[in-house]
């Protein structure tokens, strides 16, 4: 099987992280979580890093948690460690001491838009859509809106 994470360097210090599961439209299984935090734990412990470039292969950035993955195990204490795992993962690109910059196609929804707007920068194709719109599936979802908010306008956010 092909690895959930894409991992290269160059030359001078750049990482490019690729989300590698397109059938998925690279969801944030419990299995990419893994290895974002490790490409991430990766950069920290590089030195000589200059910038990481986050981006995705396939049809869309990222759709946010993979749904069908979370309602096979519908348990509090499962949910607990997911979103702890997530929250993880998301506070590991904020404290990387390098710009991390999205690099953002098709859709980036929930969590997906959570991961985008953790990041330093974002460079978005024409195609990108970007959505926090767990509340239309009969989910709460806020954790993305507080990322969220902290690089746009209230206003622009709730748009």
């Amino acid at each position: 099987m092909d690895e959930a994470l894409i991992r290269s360097r160059d030359a001078r210090g750049v990482w490019i992280l690729t989300l590698n599961r397109p059938a998925s439209f690279n969801a944030l299984s419990e299995e990419m979580l893994t290895a974002l935090q490790a490409g991430l734990d990766a950069v920290a412990a590089d030195e000589t890093a200059r910038a990481v470039v986050l981006g995705a292969n396939g049809r869309a950035f990222c759709p946010g948690h993979h749904l069908k993955e979370m309602v096979a195990e519908p348990e509090l204490a499962h949910y607990q460690r997911l979103f702890a795992q997530c929250s993880r993962m998301m506070l590991s690109i904020q404290k990387l001491p390098v710009p991390v910059i999205a690099r953002v196609h098709g859709i980036a929804t929930a969590a997906g838009c959570q991961l985008v707007a953790m990041c330093d920068l974002a460079v978005a194709s024409r195609d990108a859509r970007f959505a926090v719109s767990g509340v239309n599936l009969g989910l709460f979802c806020s954790t993305p809106s507080v990322a969220l908010s902290r690089n746009l306008s209230r206003k622009a956010a709730f748009e």
